[in-house]
């Protein structure tokens, strides 16, 4: 009998010890739910205060006793507790143990959770504060121009959220930080590729930054590929046609540029840029032809026709330049151009005219009359781009050659004198 008692006794002894280690557990979770309504109204924060402390107690009591130390609660608790205590504290000493530790607990909770995820909303809400955390962070570094603490920090919350925003900061981040180490730009493509994937609001500006980022890494080809996807997506987006544009021109897109210059200015009609775009493509290509014309030999009837497909492209590069200055008369890069293209054929015509053999003097100065009635045509425009710009060399050099066809040699060496104090040749 004496024996019994014993056992009875130790039995419940055992039974208030085993309730004393869930109490701490159960205290925890109170207060915390306790915490998590308090802190929504400026009226219990005193309280949501005091009651996150106690949380936070009791937690570290139940984290340390063997028989609640392991289970899956006590993780998701502990995450909860200490990710809501890093959240609330700006001062990052004492912050960031904080956060270590709920990230930490936070990734024990998950791969202890059982298959019904009884803590999944517990652990999916520490996370979201978690992600704030970093959010905040990451905001703070971006400002103070740390772009790669910031695209680490960005991406912890991209990681979590995985939203189109929190894709765009850390793509950002990346983007910024590859002007001082390149390997981030690939980092900054990776997230803006997946950014245009989906109906973000500011995909245009993305497909813009993207090529911008192809142009940095010396590529081109995917810098005019995603302009050109971006066009296509969106085809009233007038700062996306114009950089299709550029970036055509400068790899030798000429020919695929032509309809999608005039599809942009079918969207746009009195927009300058797009017409001295029109222009400079076709007077790209018509210098294409002359260099080929130029090389073909032994072959008039080839040369011949290179030569006007050379005529044809001015023409119709004089024509777009003409509507770009009609729109802006002191369109510098417009004038220039259309200085040069209607230059062309008077230099082409006097060129011409002095390789006629010297039994041909009938034919020689009906081609320099000829050559010299064009050159005036080209005059006006020749002297307005000096006037728009007096130290452009190229716009000299247009002028001076005017004058040199026209044995103008006082007005050429004056201009001469010009360009070499501009460092000309």
């Amino acid at each position: 009998m004496k024996l019994k008692l014993m056992m009875t006794g130790l039995l419940g002894l055992m039974s208030v010890a085993a309730f004393a280690q869930k109490g701490e557990l159960n205290n925890a979770k109170d207060k915390y739910e306790k915490f998590t309504v308090e802190q929504q109204s400026k009226f219990t924060l005193t309280q949501a205060a005091s009651d996150i402390q106690d949380a936070k107690t009791s937690i570290d009591k139940a984290s340390v006793n063997d028989k609640t130390a392991s289970l899956p609660l006590t993780y998701a608790l502990k995450g909860a507790i200490y990710s809501s205590l890093a959240l609330k504290d700006t001062v990052p000493a004492t912050s960031l143990p904080n956060f270590k530790i709920a990230d930490d607990a936070l990734a024990k909770a998950k791969s202890l959770d059982s298959a019904k995820n009884e803590n999944k909303a517990m652990i999916h809400a520490a996370y979201l504060n978690l992600a704030q955390y970093k959010f905040d962070e990451g905001r703070a570094e971006y400002s103070g121009k740390k772009y790669d603490l910031a695209y680490q920090s960005f991406g912890y919350y991209n990681n979590i959220v995985q939203d189109t925003t929190s894709t765009w900061v850390t793509g950002l981040a990346a983007a910024n930080q590859g002007d001082k180490d390149p390997k981030y730009y690939k980092y900054a493509i990776d997230n803006y590729s997946k950014l245009v994937k989906t109906n973000y609001s500011k995909n245009p500006g993305i497909y813009m930054d993207m090529s911008s980022i192809y142009l940095s890494m010396k590529d081109t080809a995917d810098a005019f590929r995603i302009t050109d996807e971006g066009v296509t997506k969106f085809p009233g987006n007038n700062d996306l046609r114009e950089r299709e544009i550029q970036i055509g021109l400068q790899t030798g897109k000429q020919d695929q540029l032509v309809s999608k210059i005039q599809d942009a200015i079918t969207a746009n009609p009195n927009k300058k840029e797009l017409y001295y775009y029109d222009g400079l493509t076709y007077s790209q290509i018509s210098d294409a032809f002359a260099a080929k014309a130029k090389a073909t030999k032994n072959n008039p009837t080839e040369k011949a026709r290179l030569r006007q497909l050379r005529a044809d492209n001015d023409v119709k590069a004089a024509d777009a330049l003409k509507k770009a200055v009609a729109i802006d008369a002191s369109y510098y890069d417009a004038t220039l151009t259309l200085g040069y293209v209607l230059l062309n054929p008077g230099l082409d015509e006097y060129n011409a005219a002095n390789q006629l053999p010297t039994d041909k003097q009938k034919e020689f100065e009906a081609a320099m009359a000829k050559a010299k009635a064009d050159l005036e045509i080209a005059k006006p425009y020749l002297q307005k781009a000096v006037d728009l710009n007096p130290k452009s060399i190229d716009a000299l050099t247009n002028l001076k050659a005017y004058y040199l066809v026209e044995q103008d040699m006082v007005n050429a060496n004056k201009i001469q004198k010009q360009i070499e104090a501009l460092g000309g040749n």
